[in-house]
């Protein structure tokens, strides 16, 4: 048993995903912490925390630690990290790890000394910061060291990520705090102001998964949804198909379309050439949106395709970076 480890965290705002050098994925929970409203003493992490979402009586409080990719919550990140080390490190708690954790390209530096700062209260030894785009190219397994543009577009639960990479670094980059969450909140504002029909975020979830589409489908798919009645509070079911929910998270996505022209706007003509030769390349869990691919090749006229596990893409690529720290240093902060 190693005593001093290196991990990588992917600290998203919908989940958190632990790796282990010379391991793997050793570790993967929403990013969800239930806590106490009077004494802000942390009750659940993780799925556990999850599974309370919508259910909980008046003195416990469901908080989501991370918005749109930065830390909101400083105290719950930095127990909510603790737990994961914890988890991970079993008797060789004692012995701190060396943690790499990934932050969005356009983060401030107080949000970076925020993440570094809990990341170290949680027990890590050393802490370092890498780029999400660049984390995610690496773990997509694009050539990000070569002279060539690459493209990558990393949507996450609360943040999209469009960066252009050459010679081991992100040379242009947008953020858009905007992602798979604010899919699930569009649904749910559709439902209700349609339907007048309430209903909690894993159930947008769901209808995001089983008939959500980025492109109108040939044949349309529909769905039972059970919730509560905003006008009477009472049970309600409707039946909805994919033609509705596209039209609620179609202005979402123009928003993440819009980050990628703005993206390719500002890019040197050269490496916009490269991209058009090599493509675009769509990671993260919201890329998991059925046709996104479909949509986003239509939209800026090249051809986009979703990285092979594209939720795993960042943590990947974290990995191979704390694996070989020598060779990532000029990215590292």
């Amino acid at each position: 048993m190693k005593l001093f480890k290196k991990l990588g965290i992917d600290l998203g705002t919908a989940n958190s995903i632990v790796w282990e050098a010379g391991v793997g994925v050793v570790l993967q929970e929403p990013t969800v912490v239930a806590v106490g409203v009077d004494d802000h003493k942390v009750l659940a992490v993780g799925t556990e925390a999850k599974k309370m979402l919508g259910k909980t009586p008046e003195y416990i409080e469901v908080v989501r630690p991370m918005e749109d990719g930065v830390v909101t919550d400083y105290e719950v990140t930095a127990a909510m990290l603790r737990y994961f080390l914890r988890q991970v490190m079993g008797p060789a708690w004692f012995f701190g790890p060396e943690v790499m954790v990934c932050v969005p390209a356009g983060v401030t530096q107080v949000e970076q000394r925020a993440v570094l700062d809990a990341t170290l209260a949680a027990g890590a030894r050393k802490a370092y910061l890498i780029d999400k785009p660049l984390a995610a190219a690496i773990g997509a397994k694009i050539p990000v060291s070569e002279p060539y543009g690459n493209m990558i577009v990393d949507i996450g639960g609360g943040a999209t990520e469009a960066a252009v990479i050459a010679l081991g670094g992100v040379v242009t980059h947008k953020t858009l705090r905007t992602g798979g969450n604010k899919l699930d909140k569009a649904i749910m504002e559709g439902l209700k102001k349609n339907h007048n029909l309430m209903i909690g975020e894993q159930t947008a979830e769901i209808i995001k998964t089983k008939i959500g589409s980025a492109i109108r489908l040939k044949r349309p798919e529909a769905m039972e949804v059970n919730g509560r009645d905003s006008v009477t509070n009472l049970p309600k079911n409707v039946k909805i198909d994919s033609d509705v929910v596209y039209e609620w998270i179609r202005p979402v996505l123009d928003g993440v379309i819009e980050v990628v022209r703005l993206t390719l706007e500002e890019t040197q003509p050269e490496l916009v050439a490269d991209i058009v030769d090599r493509g675009v390349v769509l990671s993260g869990g919201g890329s998991m949106l059925r046709n996104l691919n479909i949509l986003m090749t239509r939209e800026i006229g090249v051809s986009a395709h979703v990285a092979l596990e594209p939720q795993f893409c960042v943590i990947r690529g974290i990995g191979v970076a704390v694996e070989n720290l020598e060779a990532y240093w000029r990215a590292i902060r």
